[in-house]
């Protein structure tokens, strides 16, 4: 992977899909590391995340990392997940941020030269190939070591780059906190 250190990078995170994907692997994203070791990297012009929240939840378990987010260098969008029943009668969330995520990838891709693509999802094949034609590469970030692979085929043809996920655990990691640790006590 090429990094030159005039180039201006944009680092895009799909939520969702990234956390699948580090949860697959059994380690958290620390979003900090993340963020100073794309810095180090080149000229970082943007770093965006993307999620879906609940409407009417007063307490959300990722509204703290939300809130990190926006006040450590992150732009976050977000929109209301929307609440359905499905034909069997069960209560569904839905909350898709692709199509934002695409549209301001393809938008900012006349201000960088490089984009960080943190989703496997195939859905933003064409985004990428549409940054492309602007002269932007794009890396994607996901994992092919998860099962199943949490990188589309399409998404992984159409990537001038892959960074393989699993491989940047010890420089954006840290490990899954599931349980209180009482060992300083």
């Amino acid at each position: 992977m090429a990094f030159y250190p005039d180039e201006r990078l944009a680092i895009f995170v799909d939520g969702a899909n990234l956390h699948s994907a580090s949860k697959s692997l059994d380690f958290d994203i620390d979003f900090k590391r993340m963020l100073e070791l794309f810095k180090g990297k080149g000229r970082l012009v943007a770093a965006k995340y993307y999620t879906a929240l609940l409407e009417h939840d007063d307490y959300s378990p990722i509204r703290p990392l939300i809130d990190w987010l926006n006040y450590n260098g992150y732009q976050v969008i977000t929109k209301p997940a929307k609440t359905y029943t499905d034909r069997e009668g069960r209560s569904r969330i839905k909350g898709n941020m692709d199509i934002e995520l695409a549209l301001d990838m393809v938008e900012l891709s006349h201000h960088v030269d490089h984009i960080l693509l943190c989703s496997g999802d195939g859905d933003f094949r064409a985004a990428v190939e549409a940054c492309q034609r602007k002269g932007t590469r794009v890396s994607v970030i996901s994992s092919m070591k998860t099962k199943p692979s949490m990188l589309s085929d399409e998404l992984r043809r159409q990537a001038n780059d892959i960074i393989e996920l699993a491989d940047m655990e010890k420089l954006i990691g840290r490990p899954r906190r599931e349980y209180a640790d009482y060992s300083d006590e």
